[in-house]
């Protein structure tokens, strides 16, 4: 049976036939059938629909042949409302006819945030809160208090508010507005001088040393500015006596003496005179 299949003619032609059969088809699908339904050789450049409206980036996406679907929102004040932020894929690329192109569109209401309380708080710990809620530090304005904290904001703590709103604040100088009496502190220790000023509502600031004989160590000599009244919160510098450091003067070298000498017993101002007195010896 098989021996006269292989023998029969009609059996190479039929699979001869099938073959050419198959490789026609083969060139057709891929030269003709498969590109009717891929669109093969056919291919849109995508517009750029940032910076405008939805209702423009639509009808433009439309003229192309495209899709398109509002995959986030978000807010960006450099842009209106329901503008178009971002793309994908982005502008100049080349997709297939009916792409879907997915957009950003720019929020209509902002993110809502609750105004952190920063009154008491240092500048640079307020302008820190402040921009962690997303809010905008505005104008900083100063005026007298003993303290350099916030002692004022332009929207009160708690207060909902949008993303972004601007907060102005009122910040302490370190300086009180009343003028008050400086306290006598000549002649008294550094610490006690030091806890009478911060009593009174002053600061200490440089503190100078100068030396001095008859003045015990430690002991306020003078202050500046010099004035029986000044304002709260204003700083003083303080002079202060240190121990006095006597310079001893300077001592001539001892006189040596050589023991071998004869007259090294005898004084040297009777040496002297035998010295000078003439020779009255001819013979010598």
């Amino acid at each position: 049976m098989l021996k006269q299949i292989l023998t029969n003619k009609y059996f190479y032609i039929g699979t001869f036939s099938l073959m050419l059969f198959g490789a026609a088809f083969l060139y057709v699908a891929d030269n003709f059938i498969m590109p009717y339904y891929t669109n093969y050789n056919e291919g849109v450049t995508v517009p750029d629909v940032t910076r405008i409206s939805l209702e423009e980036a639509e009808a433009l996406l439309t003229d192309y042949g495209l899709r398109f679907e509002v995959a986030d929102r978000r807010a960006n004040s450099a842009y209106p409302a329901n503008y178009v932020i971002d793309q994908s894929p982005s502008a100049d690329n080349i997709v297939k006819p009916n792409r879907k192109i997915y957009l950003t569109v720019n929020n209509e209401v902002k993110p809502q945030v609750v105004v952190p309380n920063v009154v008491d708080l240092s500048l640079r710990n307020a302008e820190i809160q402040l921009q962690n809620y997303g809010l905008e530090v505005g104008s900083r304005s100063y005026e007298s208090s003993r303290f350099k904290t916030i002692i004022r904001q332009s929207i009160s703590g708690g207060t909902t508010v949008q993303k972004g709103t601007v907060i102005d604040l009122v910040v302490g100088d370190g300086f009180g507005s009343r003028i008050i009496t400086v306290p006598e502190i000549i002649g008294l220790r550094l610490p006690e001088a030091q806890l009478k000023l911060r009593e009174a509502g002053f600061r200490v600031g440089e503190v100078q040393f100068r030396p001095t004989k008859d003045v015990v160590p430690n002991t306020v000599l003078d202050f500046s500015p010099k004035a029986e009244e000044l304002r709260e919160g204003e700083s003083l510098t303080l002079v202060i006596s240190e121990r006095f450091e006597v310079i001893e003067q300077s001592e001539g070298g001892a006189v040596i003496i050589d023991s071998t000498d004869n007259n090294s017993g005898a004084n040297p101002d009777s040496l002297n005179n035998q010295q000078n007195q003439p020779n009255n010896n001819p013979d010598q």
